[in-house]
């Protein structure tokens, strides 16, 4: 277009202006857009015409879309619908991978309609990666850099709260306020106490010869264990203190430290490194400014004697929710918080049921399924349950189901009474289907596993992400170990999983950017969320992997199934920007008081946001096709 060095005339300038409307041009320094401008030449395709394909060996050319549309093929993909792999815009770019692999595309590149395309030649196209950092970031960590974009412009949009609050993000070591203040185990109270009050501080740890912790005394601690049982205050710390505090290291996230006192009722956690105490991070320190804290929340739960209390907790943890998605706190980590302050409220309702003891000789465990299973839940979601039970010498297990019940029915009803509606599908641990003994539970997995029908393959999406929530843990980790051995070892079980995922396509289509349906609107859960939920749960089966979370799920296969990390990264960034759409659209329809729903009208996403959701929707498309050549779907 130029010649390379010489002042940018009126076509550069031209093309310069149109480029810095698009990520990563818009934040690429001045000099390199001008570099890279003086190298573009512009290429025209007709309708139908092929832009890019596999059978026109490595890859030599960049293509930046500056008018028209180009679709994207693959046979697998389009021998199964009637659909484009991809659909790329104006602004949008292609072969990244192939370029910077050196080799080959995989797709079929075809203008939909007439297009102009910007055309760098490789050899440059590698220069500018190295040249520009922007550019370098977004061709290798792509649907991060949108992320990252993205983010930003949520936090201006919806942050209210200080500059200064920190990042749920944040390594502890850098929310650490002080030294920590530490004694001998065998101080005596009096020193301690007056050392609490001369230095004001509100807890003291107590440290061997190396400086390791070995317990905590707090002020909370004085009421209930010095002064009620009239205690001498000669008498040694050790006496009275919390031994084995809970300790993490300084690189843990501000969230883990959050997550540990919500579901332990924590007030303090300990930062150590190598074994010795570093610093002390306290419930202050992490919620400083949020009018709602999220151990406030836990604590007020635990302490909760009638069911009035817990709706207040509920209607809490969603206040709580909505001010941490103000303050830019990521999808995952908002995800985790929810379901663990969730589990918190459905462990305190069954303590208040159990307190008449009339269940006391009943071995069970409470079960946790689906969203809530997998530790994924956002504010609207529905109750997913069940029980597993052993069955006592002498009893059965139809009378040991028959006492369970009406305790379950009442566990249901609160949870609902608290904002968790009852299962449309009746799949709750009130319903005798699912509220069964260990070997039951085997039983029915078995039939599904080796004779299942269409409802039974449905059925294991749900179940098959159990996890144990209360009562006797080992019951649900024996369920577990017989599940990942029986699954593993049945291909035409997991193949039936697969053909069944890959009937729920990403709304991508040929004719427009998305597929849309009812009231012009996309459903983000079902056809968003879903095909990595399914995608991840039937490789977590074929390779024995324990995890029920999704995203731990898609880090975990990602070495046994061969995928390259920035791949893996790249669908876990897709599921997570999906999470975060969908929690997005909750508090905003919570707050114009409308029913929460999963469906978004694409026209109301910003162009940003409908970039990344294009490019989420394809990660899924990429990984379901995986999944069909694995599985010969």
């Amino acid at each position: 277009m130029s010649h390379p060095g010489s002042p940018p005339n009126a076509l550069i300038l031209a093309t310069l202006d149109h480029l810095t409307r698009f990520a990563p041009f818009d934040r690429m320094e001045s000099e390199h857009l001008e570099w890279l401008a003086s190298r573009l030449e512009v290429g025209y395709y007709a309708k139908g015409e092929i832009v890019l394909s596999p059978e026109q060996g490595e890859a030599h050319t960049f293509f930046l879309i500056k008018q028209g549309i180009v679709q994207g093929e693959q046979g697998v993909v389009q021998a199964q619908e009637d659909a484009a792999w991809l659909e790329l815009h104006e602004g949008e770019c292609f072969p990244l991978g192939a370029l910077l692999s050196k080799r080959p595309v995989t797709s079929v590149y075809r203008a939909q309609e007439d297009v102009f395309c910007y055309e760098l030649k490789a050899q440059d196209f590698l220069a500018l990666t190295h040249k520009s950092e922007a550019f370098h970031d977004f061709c290798t960590r792509r649907i991060a850099n949108l992320l990252e974009q993205s983010k930003h412009i949520i936090q201006a949009q919806y942050s209210q709260s200080s500059a200064e609050q920190q990042s749920m993000s944040s390594p502890l070591s850098a929310i650490i306020r002080r030294e920590p203040i530490a004694c001998d185990p065998q101080t005596p109270l009096r020193e301690v106490l007056e050392s609490m009050q001369r230095l004001g501080i509100g807890s003291m740890v107590a440290v061997d010869v190396n400086h390791r912790p070995v317990g905590i005394f707090t002020l909370h601690d004085v009421l209930a264990r010095v002064t009620l049982p009239g205690l001498n205050l000669d008498t040694p710390l050790a006496s009275v203190m919390s031994p084995d505090p809970f300790t993490l290291p300084p690189h843990a996230l501000v969230h883990e430290a959050a997550l540990a006192m919500a579901k332990h009722g924590f007030r303090h956690i300990l930062m150590v490194e190598n074994g010795r105490l570093k610093g002390l991070v306290s419930e202050k320190d992490l919620f400083s400014l949020q009018r709602v804290g999220l151990r406030q929340i836990s604590g007020a739960i635990r302490n909760a004697e009638r069911l009035e209390c817990l709706q207040q907790s509920a209607l809490d943890i969603r206040e709580l929710a909505h001010n941490m998605l103000a303050q830019g706190v990521a999808a995952e980590q908002l995800t985790q918080i929810i379901s663990t302050l969730n589990d918190v409220l459905t462990n305190r309702i069954i303590e208040l049921e159990l307190r008449d003891n009339a269940l006391a000789d009943i071995e069970f465990c409470w079960l946790a399924l689906g969203s809530e299973g997998r530790i994924e839940q956002t504010l609207n979601t529905d109750q997913d349950n069940g029980l597993i039970f052993s069955v006592p010498m002498g009893s059965s297990a139809e009378e040991v189901r028959a006492r369970l019940l009406p305790f379950a029915k009442r566990i249901n009803n609160a949870l609902a009474e608290c904002g968790f509606p009852l299962c449309g599908g009746d799949v709750m641990a009130s319903n005798p289907k699912w509220c069964l003994s260990l070997d039951e539970w085997k039983d029915t997995f078995d039939k599904w596993i080796y004779h299942g029908a269409p409802m039974d393959l449905l059925h294991s999406t749900i179940f098959f992400d159990f996890r144990h929530l209360f009562g006797a843990e080992h019951l649900a980790d024996s369920l577990r170990k017989w599940l990942s051995v029986e699954a593993s070892k049945n291909s035409r079980f997991l193949h039936q999983l697969a053909a069944n995922a890959l009937k729920n396509r990403p709304p991508l289509g040929m004719v427009r950017d998305f597929v849309i349906g009812e009231g012009h609107t996309l459903d983000l859960k079902l056809n968003g969320i879903t095909p990595f939920v399914d995608a991840a749960r039937i490789y977590s089966l074929a390779h024995s992997i324990a995890e029920t979370n999704t995203l731990q799920r898609l880090r975990g296969i990602a070495e046994p199934l061969n995928i390259k990390p920035q791949d893996a990264d790249a669908y876990c960034d897709a599921f997570l920007f999906i999470q975060l759409l969908r929690l997005r659209l909750h508090h905003e329809q919570t707050q114009r008081g409308e029913k929460l729903t999963n469906r978004v009208d694409p026209d109301n996403l910003n162009n940003l946001d409908q970039r990344i959701l294009k490019e989420a929707f394809r990660q899924a498309r990429k990984l379901q096709t995986k999944l069909g050549l694995d599985y010969q779907v």
